[in-house]
């Protein structure tokens, strides 16, 4: 699968299944906000990148996707140098929407970030 803009934020895909899609990505200075922690965009930017692949392997045949909703709850920093893990979930997967839980954590396992999107089957 060809992604320009997770490969611009470093993202590594890990592992890919149609319940569960995992990657990592390491928090450079260019992702940072002040001070040097792990920018909330590109938090959310990595994880609907993960919901967003699990969806695509979830799709009927001629179909695409679109990220209809997202939400994110920031829980703790992941500070400039860190690498962070994620796992991204099926809630629910239906012939309209599908909906999408991804756990950002550091390494030590502390949570980041929460998110929930909700998918669109085009």
């Amino acid at each position: 699968m060809d992604l320009p803009f997770a490969e611009l934020l470093g993202i590594r895909i890990l592992s890919a299944t149609r319940e569960r899609v995992t990657g990592e990505m390491v928090v450079r200075e260019d992702l940072c906000t002040r001070p040097a922690v792990l920018h909330g965009g590109a938090a959310m930017a990595f994880a609907d990148t993960l919901g967003a692949i699990g969806a695509v392997l979830n799709l009927p045949e001629g179909s695409t996707t679109t990220t209809l909703e997202s939400k994110t709850n920031f829980i703790l920093p992941a500070g400039m140098g860190t690498k962070v893990l994620g796992e991204a979930a099926p809630i629910h997967i239906g012939k309209r929407t599908m909906i999408w839980q991804t756990r950002i954590t550091r390494e030590d396992g502390r949570l980041v970030a929460l998110v929930t999107q909700t998918q669109m089957v085009l």
